[in-house]
C-alpha cells in the first residue's frame, strides 16, 4: 500500500498516526512533481488535484485526507479509532473539521511568513501576531472539548486525536503551544508520547530541519505553494492580500485544479 505524503503536511500526518495505530504497514512516498502543479505522472493521476495525501490501495485509489480516514476506519475497523454512539461520533469529526480548515489555515499562514518569506518588515509582523492570537482562539476551543478527558474521545485515544495532534503540535513547532501545563499541554506531551504520533511528529521535525533551504524553490517559481479556500481566506481576512496578489504577479502561488483557462 502506498501513501503519497509530505512530512510537514498535518492532512498526512492525520493518516500514517490513523495507519500506525492500527498496525497497518504502508510506503510512504514524497512524490516527485509534488508542488509543480505538473498535471502529469503517475502522481496527477492518482489525485488530479495534485495534493497529498493520497492512499493506492491495490486498486483502490482515494484522495482527500477526511474520506481516506473513513475509508482505514472502514478498511481495518481494530482498533476502531471513532465511537460508536452517534452524538460522539459527530463530535469527533466537527472536531476533525475544524482542525482540517481554521486551524489548518493558520499554522499554513504562519508558515508562509515563516519559511517562505512571503512577507517583511511590518506586514510580517501583523501577520504573525494576526497567527499568534488566532492560535489562541483555536487552542481555547479544543481545550473546551477535551474537558477533563485524557483524550478527545473521553478514555481512548481516538479519530479527534489523529486530527488535533498535527495541528497542536505544530503550534507547538512555531513556538505557539498551549500554555506549559495546561490541559491541552498535557495532553499534547500524552499523545506525543504514543508510538504511532512519535514516529510522525519525527518525520515532521526533519522535514522542518530542510525548510529554510528548500523554500526557495517556492518563491522562484520552481514549485508553487497552493491557496486552497480556506488558505486563501486565511491570508485575506487577516490582512495579506498583497501578499496574493504578489504571488499571482511572480508565478510563485498556484490555485487548486481545474485550472483557469
Amino acid at each position: 500500500m502506498l501513501l503519497y505524503e509530505h512530512p510537514l503536511s498535518s492532512y498526512a500526518q492525520k493518516i500514517k498516526i490513523a495507519l500506525r495505530e492500527k498496525g497497518v504497514p504502508f510506503t510512504a512516498e514524497l512524490p516527485e512533481s509534488f508542488g509543480t502543479g505538473r498535471s502529469d505522472g503517475p502522481f496527477a493521476a492518482a489525485n488530479p488535484r495534485t495534493e497529498v495525501p493520497v492512499l493506492i490501495d491495490g486498486d483502490t485509489t482515494i484522495f482527500e485526507s477526511t474520506v481516506i480516514l473513513e475509508y482505514v476506519e472502514e478498511r481495518w475497523p481494530a482498533p476502531p479509532l471513532l465511537p460508536r454512539d452517534p452524538a460522539a461520533r459527530a463530535f469527533a469529526r466537527v472536531t476533525e473539521d475544524v482542525c482540517d480548515t481554521q486551524y489548518e489555515a493558520v499554522n499554513w499562514g504562519f508558515g508562509e511568513v515563516l519559511w517562505f518569506r512571503r512577507a517583511t518588515g511590518d506586514l510580517a509582523l501583523h501577520l504573525r501576531a494576526q497567527a499568534a492570537a488566532q492560535t489562541r482562539v483555536l487552542q481555547d476551543w479544543l481545550a473546551g472539548r477535551l474537558g477533563p478527558a485524557e483524550w478527545f474521545g473521553g478514555a481512548r485515544f481516538g479519530w479527534a486525536d489523529a486530527a488535533a495532534a498535527p495541528m497542536v503540535n505544530r503550534s507547538v513547532h512555531y513556538g505557539m503551544g498551549p500554555e506549559p501545563g495546561s490541559p491541552l499541554a498535557r495532553w499534547h506531551a500524552r499523545v506525543s508520547a504514543r508510538p504511532a504520533v512519535a514516529q510522525t511528529f519525527a518525520e515532521f521535525d526533519a522535514a522542518a530541519a530542510t525548510m529554510a533551504a528548500a523554500s526557495e524553490m517556492y518563491t522562484t517559481g520552481g514549485r508553487r505553494r497552493e491557496y486552497r479556500d480556506h488558505r486563501l481566506e486565511w491570508m485575506v481576512k487577516s490582512g495579506g492580500v498583497e501578499v496574493v496578489l504578489a504571488g499571482l504577479r511572480d508565478g510563485t502561488i498556484r490555485f487548486p485544479w481545474p485550472d483557469g483557462v
